[in-house]
């Protein structure tokens, strides 16, 4: 791991002891805050789902609301919150069993397996074995219909073999991100436990909120432990 990245991760996985925001940013975030969204903007914020990285890609600065005076980008909460209805609502067209949720990354992996139990859908999280979407032979091959990937840096394998096979990628997408094989983008932390825990209960719920299915998971089961 070269210092860049070392930087990045200790930064986000340490994001739960670090003041989430400053006075500027609640008094802004709450002002912007629409009555239709999902969840108050102050656990977004508590969750940390804003804090990025204090590196940036081009195809995540549609969704950077900022740079913190410590050099992280903030990402734009609204712009999260539309994305989660948005990416609910795609979801929810298809089959919930030939949905597929992975997740490299270790923050990841206990709500994205919450999500695929709450949903019905197949997760696949840790190391991903090379060929399980395109290689029949193999004894864990699966054909999705659609993928849903953590980090699309720690999942760069399982977005090749979707887009390999035609299978649009819905990616949870930090700003250091590239995003040109990613199908529908949701802009926030990648890397901190209670920002995956809380995008994951929010895609969860709103999907079955789509379906017209029961939902009965509070946002601390989807929590990993420490």
């Amino acid at each position: 791991m070269d210092t860049t990245e070392e930087i990045e991760v200790t930064e986000a996985e340490n994001v739960e002891t670090i003041e989430a925001t400053t006075t500027e940013e609640v008094s802004a975030a709450t002002e912007e805050e629409k009555s239709t969204s999902l969840v108050p903007i102050d656990e977004y914020l508590a969750a940390g789902v804003h804090i990025g990285t204090q590196q940036k890609t081009e195809n995540m600065m549609k969704f950077v609301y900022r740079v913190r005076t410590d050099g992280l980008y903030v990402l734009d909460i609204q712009a999260t919150d539309e994305r989660i209805k948005l990416a609910a609502n795609f979801l929810s067209q298809y089959d919930p069993a030939k949905i597929l949720v992975v997740s490299a990354r270790q923050y990841g992996q206990f709500p994205a397996k919450m999500f695929a139990k709450a949903i019905g859908a197949r997760s696949m999280v840790g190391r991903f074995i090379p060929g399980t979407l395109t290689n029949p032979s193999l004894e864990h091959f699966f054909e999705p219909d659609v993928v849903i990937v953590t980090d699309p840096t720690g999942d760069a394998q399982v977005i090749k073999e979707a887009v390999n096979t035609g299978v649009p990628v819905v990616a949870l997408c930090d700003t250091n991100n590239m995003t040109s094989k990613v199908d529908l983008v949701i802009p926030t932390n990648n890397k901190g436990r209670k920002a995956l825990s809380l995008v994951y209960w929010l895609l969860a719920r709103e999907f079955t909120s789509a379906n017209n299915s029961m939902f009965n998971y509070e946002l601390e089961r989807f929590e990993a432990s420490v």
